[in-house]
Formats: C-alpha cells, sequence, structure tokens
C-alpha cells in the first residue's frame, strides 16, 4: 500500500490553454489524499471549491480515507457546500499543524497569501474547521518495506 494517494487535475483547462505565472499548482490535502490541481491565483475560491468538490465525488464515491490501513472515511457532501482551508504553521514541516485562512467565497488565492506549489488543507467543516492530514514519514516506509519483505 501506497503511503499517500495523489492525484493530479487539469480537467478544468482548456486543451490548447497556455498556463502562465497567474497559475498555481496547489497540492489540496485531506487525510492520505493529494488533489493536486492548477488554479488560477486570481480565481475566487467558490470556483475553487467547486472544482474540488467535482473531483473529489468522481474520484473518490465512497469518501476520503483519513489514515493509512484504517477503514474510517469521510464521506463528501451533496450539493453546495463551502469547504475550510488552511496553510501550514511551517511550509517545511507539515507535522506542526495547519492555520486555517478563513476564506470567503470572493476570496482569491493570491490574496489569501497562496503560492506556487503550496499544499493547502481542507476540511468540510466550516464552524470548527479540523484538518486532518496523515503525514507520510520515512519510518513508514521502512515498515511497509519490511511487511511486504517478511513473506520471503
Amino acid at each position: 500500500m501506497e503511503s499517500g494517494v495523489l492525484l493530479e487535475i487539469t480537467k478544468d483547462l482548456p486543451s490548447k490553454m497556455e498556463i502562465d505565472d497567474t497559475f498555481y499548482s496547489i497540492r489540496f490535502k485531506y487525510g492520505v489524499h493529494t488533489i493536486l490541481m492548477f488554479i488560477d491565483s486570481q480565481q475566487k475560491f467558490s470556483e475553487i471549491t467547486t472544482s474540488l468538490l467535482d473531483v473529489l465525488r468522481d474520484r473518490f464515491p465512497d469518501g476520503l480515507a483519513i489514515k493509512q490501513g484504517s477503514p474510517e472515511t469521510t464521506d463528501i457532501p451533496e450539493g453546495d457546500v463551502e469547504l475550510a482551508y488552511a496553510l501550514p504553521v511551517n511550509a517545511n514541516d507539515l507535522s506542526q499543524g495547519w492555520k486555517n485562512i478563513k476564506v470567503k467565497s470572493s476570496d482569491t488565492p493570491i490574496g489569501k497569501g497562496l503560492r506556487d506549489g503550496c499544499p493547502v488543507a481542507f476540511s468540510f467543516d466550516l464552524d470548527e474547521p479540523e484538518f486532518l492530514v496523515e503525514i507520510p514519514s520515512l519510518d513508514d516506509d521502512v515498515e511497509e518495506e519490511e511487511a511486504m519483505g517478511s513473506d520471503e
């Protein structure tokens, strides 16, 4: 099993469109999942949320896994919902947690401090968001390799 899931989504970009400096690649994170999306830095968060929810519903109809190896999942809400977003407290160490950036639907990524390539956690609970992000460690990889090799 992988220690994380990476899904690249570019379906909203026209096939002949050139991506310039105004577009950011953002790594949206929830549980063990990382969804890479290219977004316009001036795009409204309401549009980004709609695109992200479309991707999640399409790719993960049974919900999002919270922890590797656990059957526990989070259902993806139906209809138009708002999401809470957070940036890492320390971009070099995601295990230090996440800071809610409290976006409004009319806010833009550049206006909220997002940068190209940055990780962004999301939560389905606006009132009391909990940003559930499993951070893979080298220990996890070693344990996984040892478990795979023990069958010999």
